[in-house]
């Protein structure tokens, strides 16, 4: 089966074939989750790495210094519609542009902002399948050279009902028509192990498709499209209603919530602030096992 919505996810000679059009503008969205020290993990932005090597034209998407909240909490919040316009004009984004997003780890950096986009009224994106690995075990050029892009004028029309909040995953986890959606690995998922986010396992009812096993482990690009919906399909996400995926802060969720839209579903959300606000609360209800 093919994906419905193909125009999402490119490929990597579909971009060599682009690297100097002028309405097309790749971003390297590459971040990291580091651990801190304490079970836990901290944000650092993928600037420098973006500095050592990236693909010729790209810039970097920051999105641990330009396009997460400054004054929430959690980490990776969505920013207001201002700031993120602000960010994505810098970085040569707007109108007549097609924006390409790649990052150089598993594919969530990028899918996170591509789903930042969407959220905020901006449909020319797309990822780059694969990213920065396979373009490289292609035998593609890489480049620390900077390459200068003229600014555009963003434009925000945030969209709802694309980032949900604990309220309205709490009214979901009693059963209906809403499957809130583990993107976190199993033994996460499990509570048996994996980074922690103050107390072990998931939100209670939720199912479990983790992100990083959405692709090939070698290439990393995506599995082909019966493959995914067939994972999806057995969790019961494509039978629902609405989907509300969750991770640990609103990274992996975004692999799944755009995998969901590449094949067609299109009531899915993010939980933004995901377990870093609900394993905190211990009001709130959670699983193990």
């Amino acid at each position: 089966m093919p994906f419905k919505y193909p125009q999402y996810l490119v490929e990597t000679d579909w971009l060599a074939e682009r690297l100097d059009d002028p309405g097309v503008r790749v971003l390297d969205c590459t971040a990291f989750n580091r651990p801190d020290g304490s079970g836990g993990i901290r944000a650092e932005s993928g600037r420098d790495s973006w500095a050592t090597e990236h693909i010729p034209g790209a810039g970097h998407a920051d999105l641990v210094n330009d396009l997460s909240d400054k004054t929430a909490p959690f980490r990776y919040m969505l920013p207001p519609a201002g700031q993120f316009a602000e960010a994505m004009s810098s970085y040569g984004v707007g109108p007549g542009i097609q924006a390409v997003l790649y990052d150089s780890t598993s594919g969530s950096w990028a899918t996170r902002i591509w789903w930042m986009l969407r959220v905020l009224g901006f449909d020319d994106s797309c990822v780059l399948n694969g990213g920065l690995q396979k373009w490289k075990l292609e035998g593609r050029p890489v480049t620390s050279d900077v390459t200068p892009h003229p600014r555009a004028q963003f434009a925000a029309n945030p969209r709802a009902g694309l980032m949900a909040d604990k309220n309205e995953v709490l009214a979901s986890i009693g059963g209906g028509p809403t499957c809130i959606l583990n993107a976190l690995s199993q033994e996460q998922h499990l509570g048996t192990g994996g980074a922690s986010y103050g107390r072990p396992g998931r939100i209670e009812n939720s199912v479990n498709v983790p992100a990083v096993e959405l692709m090939d482990p070698i290439t990393h690009a995506y599995l082909p499209a019966e493959e995914l919906a067939e994972r999806f399909a057995a969790v019961g996400a494509t039978s629902a209603d609405r989907v509300i995926a969750y991770c640990g802060g609103g990274i992996a969720a975004s692999n799944d919530a755009f995998i969901l839209t590449l094949l067609g579903y299109e009531n899915v959300a993010v939980y933004d602030a995901s377990m870093s606000e609900w394993a905190a609360d211990p009001s709130l209800p959670m699983q193990t096992g």
